[in-house]
């Protein structure tokens, strides 16, 4: 009896490949390993085989789905296969029928051609494999030809000993080298655009990240920092555990307003952050910080105030968006999911400098350095909380800063604010405003009701329960977990 499965192969990036041999062996067999622990989250039932050049995963067909969004988000894949696999084919005849079977609706009207890899004992060559296949396919179902040099079909089969393998799907895959393989580096996280993304571009090269957010004045903003630290992790990283490490900064930026001139407090500002990511890096044995700063974006980041920055520090510092613009930052953003989040992400500016120096002068910014009471930055950072990514939800959760309700009554209203266009149903009202719409739609709603916001996981409730009530005052806001 043949049995039929869902085969993934994973095809490596190209820049793995042509890594000495020992370097390979080792990100392939990182690569193999973080897949091990990722899939065998999701069931024990997924088989996971490793060769020299590709990794193949066996599925069930009913894990299908969550299986290919996993590995087209995984570090280190180039491009994700999607085959079927048949098991004791052993004769021209069996092969070429069961091609057949499956993909003949593929070249009705249409050129084609066969496509075949072939290893192990056979008494064929590949060329006799495509011929046979193609000739049958050719002469039983409805086709415009064959076509060896521009068909508008390619059915792709690889046979390994008596396993038949038809490819039926190909996908890009993240690319990038395997998480784990390039160390550990200290993402500064503010949870906007730009952040977010080089965030991602660190993890996607292969960094394990962790991320350092320094809290100027709200909870909302913390949460909300968290919640997209929590979506990098889930979807790009979640093979490594990361840490999420939170500095106080009010009394920071209090003793920026005594001590600084208003025109060098951006600049100081910055270079307090990359001050305190030095120590806590050096506490985590990381070696680098990462930074989503652009040149030029905003004032504190023209090349001499970027100079003036980094004198603080000798970490190395990696600013992969250096050179990008705005535009490119927001499409990746959109391309990764992190738009929306960047998009409604509460702010906390509280150093808005008056004439901000667009080029600083390093002896002025040293007299300025000198007036600074460092007593203050060293206490922020011996506050700090200290956490796994992977804790958050339970962390927010459990240090809910807005009411939790988990009954309803006939007086309230949940509104659903999920991105999807499903609208949870209660047996009270219930509305749909999704999380991005939520700070301009919400002011248009009644001031006598008593509203609770409904996410998943709560995380984006609690977020933008918190910034209803800091920006518009909404004490009759909470938070609904059923």
């Amino acid at each position: 009896m043949q049995i039929s499965t869902q085969k993934f192969i994973l095809k490596l990036f190209p820049e793995i490949m042509v890594k000495g041999s020992s370097a390979k062996r080792q990100m392939v067999g990182q690569l193999y390993n973080n897949l091990l622990k990722m899939l065998g989250s999701i069931s024990e039932k997924i088989d996971i085989r490793k060769f020299s050049d590709k990794i193949e995963v066996v599925t069930p067909v009913e894990l299908v789905v969550e299986v290919r969004d996993l590995l087209l988000n995984t570090p280190g894949i180039e491009q994700v296969l999607e085959a079927l696999q048949y098991d004791q084919m052993n004769t021209l005849d069996e092969i070429k029928i069961k091609v057949g079977e499956v993909m003949h609706h593929e070249i009705e009207d249409k050129t084609f051609v066969i496509r075949a890899k072939r290893s192990g004992n056979h008494t064929f060559r590949s060329t006799e494999l495509e011929q046979t296949i193609g000739g049958y396919m050719l002469a039983t179902y409805p086709n415009n030809g064959v076509d060896l040099h521009n068909p508008e079909v390619t059915i792709r089969i690889e046979l390994l000993n008596n396993q038949l393998n038809i490819i039926t799907q190909k996908h890009k895959g993240l690319s990038g080298f395997p998480l784990g393989t390039q160390g550990d580096i200290l993402s500064l996280m503010s949870g906007g655009f730009d952040s977010t993304v080089a965030s991602y571009l660190s993890i996607k090269r292969g960094m394990k990240t962790h991320f350092i957010f320094f809290n100027l004045g709200g909870a909302a903003h913390e949460i909300g920092v968290k919640q997209v630290a929590l979506y990098l992790w889930s979807k790009f990283g979640s093979s490594h555990r990361v840490k999420f490490i939170s500095v106080p900064f009010d009394d920071v930026l209090t003793e920026i307003f005594s001590s600084t001139h208003e025109t060098y407090m951006g600049v100081t500002l910055k270079r307090l952050m990359l001050l305190a990511s030095e120590k806590i890096a050096n506490e985590m044995e990381i070696d680098a910080l990462l930074t989503g700063e652009s040149v030029a974006q905003v004032s504190s980041q023209t090349l001499r105030n970027l100079a003036l920055i980094d004198q603080v520090t000798n970490k190395l510092i990696l600013r992969p968006l250096a050179t990008m613009n705005k535009p490119d930052i927001i499409e990746i953003a959109n391309s990764i999911g992190t738009r929306r989040f960047a998009e409604s992400m509460p702010e906390y500016c509280g150093v808005i400098s008056k004439n901000p120096i667009t080029h600083g002068s390093y002896k002025r910014m040293e007299r300025e350095a000198k007036r600074f009471d460092y007593t203050v930055l060293d206490k922020a950072i011996d506050n700090a909380q200290h956490i796994y990514v992977d804790e958050i939800l339970d962390d927010i959760t459990n240090n809910a800063a807005v009411e939790v309700v988990s009954t309803l009554n006939d007086n309230v209203v949940v509104i659903d604010i999920r991105a999807e266009d499903t609208c949870i149903e209660t047996p009270c009202k219930s509305i749909k405003i999704p999380f991005h719409r939520l700070k301009s739609e919400f002011k248009k709603l009644p001031k006598d009701k008593e509203y609770l916001l409904y996410c998943e996981k709560g995380i984006m409730s609690q977020l933008h329960a918190q910034y209803l009530r800091d920006d518009q005052g909404a004490e009759n806001v909470k938070v609904y977990r059923p």
